[in-house]
């Protein structure tokens, strides 16, 4: 298995959690321990619908905004700069995605998410609210993303994001074209 080092520290590559728009997320470990973890390794890929700056400068910004805004994320425990990698908490459990998928209910997380909804309001950002952004553990509701944006209407949980929280046809183009 693959092993990369962010910092001076070496971490064992598992597997692949994801592959975003800005980076690709592994489960991984630190060499010498067996608590699991999650490495991002920012990419450069073109992305077609979103304009990026300095990646990760704004992993790091976005972090301490949803951390000020008290929004559930996982911990950032380390960012090397120079390589373009971020290790932080991994929160084991289902996305929303895969709940939905598997043919179940998101409702009982709905009062969850709407509280993050009215955090971010008030903090005046926005959050991807798509369901493969957030894991259940404990029934407790995380965002694992780090991105956020200015506020705008258009993309609040009310009016963008909800629309994929549920069996709706948004969200079953979404597996066809993910080819599930």
């Amino acid at each position: 298995m693959e092993s990369l080092f962010v910092n001076t520290t070496e971490y064992k590559l598992i597997k692949l959690l994801g592959h975003g728009k800005g980076g690709y997320s592994y489960l991984a470990q630190k060499t010498d321990s067996e608590d699991l973890l999650v490495l991002k390794q920012i990419h450069h890929e073109p992305c077609s619908y979103y304009s990026f700056g300095n990646k990760i400068e704004a992993e790091e910004r976005d972090y301490y905004r949803l951390k000020q805004s008290g929004i559930r994320i996982p911990l950032m425990l380390d960012i090397d700069r120079n390589n373009e990698r971020i290790v932080k908490e991994y929160i084991e459990g289902d996305t929303i995605f895969e709940i939905i998928k598997n043919g179940q209910s998101a409702d009982p997380y709905l009062d969850q998410v709407l509280e993050m909804s009215a955090r971010a309001r008030s903090a005046g950002i926005n959050i991807d609210y798509f369901p493969t952004n957030f894991v259940v553990s404990g029934g407790l509701l995380y965002y694992i993303d780090y991105e956020c944006n200015g506020y705008m209407e258009e993309w609040s949980f009310e009016r963008w994001g909800k629309k994929y929280w549920s069996n709706t046809e948004e969200f079953r183009e979404c597996l066809k074209s993910a080819g599930s």
